[in-house]
């Protein structure tokens, strides 16, 4: 089924967190000082990861969608 990783930018106080959680999703982005979405939909396998990074974001900007299957 899979998931989308989304980033809220305007509640990202640049702690970069998800970075060292899942630096193969989330990057930094230098200009803005925010975080950067490097996969919106990364695998299953990454998972793991992606949810330690919205637990730890002290801002609470990060979410996980559920894919809705297509009939």
């Amino acid at each position: 089924m899979g998931f989308k990783v989304v980033a809220d930018r305007d509640i990202c106080q640049g702690h970069q967190m998800c970075q060292a959680e899942a630096p193969d999703v989330f990057g930094f982005d230098e200009e803005a000082d925010v975080v950067e979405v490097l996969d919106e939909h990364p695998e299953d396998s990454l998972r793991p990861q992606v949810e330690s990074a919205v637990t730890y974001c002290p801002a609470f900007a990060l979410s996980i969608e559920e894919n809705q299957e297509e009939d």
